[in-house]
């Protein structure tokens, strides 16, 4: 399981021009489920997320957690995130979780 964490003022998802997903400031997750991947896994990752201390307090340090701030996250399923570059110039994404599977982890975050 690969995550990518980006903190956000606002974030959106917008599918055939239609807002699927939006949040206010928080953290924007992209999630790559690879194979053998299991929901205690995306379990653990979410604890883990909920508590990172990456906001700045009142003295500009980053000692605050998305919870702390009253903050909101978007999680967003990203299956590049698991590609294989090592060969080639073609990635392969074989080591991918099949959709279905890969949207159970996604629930957890």
């Amino acid at each position: 399981m690969k995550l990518l964490i980006q903190r956000v003022k606002s974030a959106s998802v917008v599918v055939n021009q239609q807002t699927v997903g939006a949040i206010n400031k928080g953290l924007l997750l992209f999630l790559g489920v690879e194979k053998g991947d299991t929901l205690d896994k995306a379990q653990h990752l979410a604890k883990k997320v909920v508590h990172l201390r990456i906001f700045d307090d009142a003295q500009q340090k980053m000692n605050l957690s998305v919870q702390d701030i009253g903050g909101e996250i978007l999680v967003i399923s990203q299956f590049t995130l698991a590609a294989d570059l090592s060969r080639g110039h073609r990635p392969g994404f074989d080591k991918a979780e099949h959709p279905e599977q890969a949207k159970k982890c996604t629930l957890f975050l």
